[in-house]
Protein backbone atom coordinates (compact mmCIF):
# COMPACT_ATOMS: atom_id res chain seq x y z
CA UNK A 1 0.00 0.00 0.00
CA UNK A 2 2.26 2.64 -1.16
CA UNK A 3 -0.19 5.63 -0.35
CA UNK A 4 0.81 4.88 3.44
CA UNK A 5 4.76 5.33 2.60
CA UNK A 6 6.01 8.28 1.35
CA UNK A 7 9.97 8.92 0.99
CA UNK A 8 11.78 9.67 4.20
CA UNK A 9 8.62 8.92 6.16
CA UNK A 10 8.96 6.20 9.02
CA UNK A 11 6.45 3.68 10.17
CA UNK A 12 6.77 1.09 12.93
CA UNK A 13 4.04 -1.27 12.79
CA UNK A 14 3.72 -4.04 16.08
CA UNK A 15 2.17 -6.45 17.36
CA UNK A 16 3.05 -7.83 20.76
CA UNK A 17 1.33 -11.03 20.76
CA UNK A 18 -0.26 -10.55 24.22
CA UNK A 19 -3.17 -8.27 22.27
CA UNK A 20 -5.15 -8.78 18.87
CA UNK A 21 -4.17 -5.37 18.03
CA UNK A 22 -1.49 -3.48 15.72
CA UNK A 23 0.09 -0.72 16.60
CA UNK A 24 1.40 1.95 13.96
CA UNK A 25 3.67 4.65 15.41
CA UNK A 26 4.73 7.65 13.13
CA UNK A 27 8.63 7.77 14.24
CA UNK A 28 8.94 11.73 12.99
CA UNK A 29 5.84 13.08 15.26
CA UNK A 30 5.58 9.92 18.33
CA UNK A 31 1.87 10.04 17.02
CA UNK A 32 0.43 6.04 17.51
CA UNK A 33 -2.77 4.68 16.49
CA UNK A 34 -3.93 0.77 16.94
CA UNK A 35 -6.53 -1.29 14.68
CA UNK A 36 -6.98 -5.09 14.43
CA UNK A 37 -5.57 -5.44 11.76
CA UNK A 38 -2.10 -3.56 10.03
CA UNK A 39 -4.16 -2.09 7.73
CA UNK A 40 -6.52 -0.46 10.04
CA UNK A 41 -4.02 0.20 12.16
CA UNK A 42 -2.15 2.19 9.24
CA UNK A 43 -5.77 3.73 7.98
CA UNK A 44 -6.19 4.47 11.77
CA UNK A 45 -2.59 6.49 11.42
CA UNK A 46 -2.95 8.69 8.79
CA UNK A 47 -6.28 9.48 10.10
CA UNK A 48 -4.38 10.69 13.80
CA UNK A 49 -1.64 12.16 11.80
CA UNK A 50 -3.78 14.02 9.69
CA UNK A 51 -5.73 14.99 12.94
CA UNK A 52 -2.39 15.97 14.76
CA UNK A 53 -1.57 18.24 11.09
CA UNK A 54 -3.75 20.27 11.84
CA UNK A 55 -6.89 18.56 9.44
CA UNK A 56 -10.44 18.08 10.96
CA UNK A 57 -13.05 20.53 11.86
CA UNK A 58 -14.81 21.74 15.21
CA UNK A 59 -18.09 19.93 16.12
CA UNK A 60 -21.47 21.28 15.32
CA UNK A 61 -23.91 21.94 18.50
CA UNK A 62 -26.02 19.09 17.05
CA UNK A 63 -22.64 16.53 17.47
CA UNK A 64 -21.97 17.81 21.17
CA UNK A 65 -25.50 16.93 21.90
CA UNK A 66 -25.86 13.72 20.74
CA UNK A 67 -22.77 13.25 23.24
CA UNK A 68 -24.55 14.26 26.17
CA UNK A 69 -22.63 17.68 25.99
CA UNK A 70 -24.48 20.62 26.48
CA UNK A 71 -22.33 23.08 24.26
CA UNK A 72 -23.45 26.41 25.87
CA UNK A 73 -22.02 25.12 28.78
CA UNK A 74 -18.68 23.84 27.63
CA UNK A 75 -16.84 27.11 26.28
CA UNK A 76 -12.88 27.77 25.75
CA UNK A 77 -11.43 30.15 27.59
CA UNK A 78 -8.54 30.16 24.67
CA UNK A 79 -5.64 28.56 27.52
CA UNK A 80 -4.59 25.45 27.60
CA UNK A 81 -4.98 23.13 30.77
CA UNK A 82 -1.50 22.47 31.73
CA UNK A 83 -0.93 19.42 30.75
CA UNK A 84 -1.34 19.75 27.40
CA UNK A 85 1.55 23.14 27.32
Amino acid sequence: MSHHMSAGKEIRLTNEGDTDLWTAIDVETGVASQGETREKALENLDEAVAGYNGAGREPTDAELRELGIDPDENTCSGDLPDVLK
